[in-house]
């Protein structure tokens, strides 16, 4: 109601976000806003967030453990 863009869900399993979710719809603010799931996703539970109704899901367990390479860039 306030003009948020974007809504993210941190940390919230999909049950509380699909009643969020509903929470919106039923005060016409669904389609006005980009809702986003983050925290606690896994390649194992992807599945149950996107059937939760967000439009976008970060999963930063897949960078979590990668390997790093240090590395510079020297512009001349």
């Amino acid at each position: 109601e306030l003009g948020a863009d974007v809504i993210m869900f941190d940390n919230m399993r999909p049950d509380e976000i699909r009643e969020a979710i509903s929470s919106l719809e039923a005060r016409g603010l669904r389609e006005r806003v980009l809702l986003e799931a983050s925290g606690g996703i896994t390649l194992d539970n992807v599945s149950e967030y996107a059937a939760s109704g967000v439009d976008v899901i970060s999963v930063g367990a897949i960078t979590h453990h990668a390997v790093w390479l240090d590395f510079s860039l020297r512009i001349v």
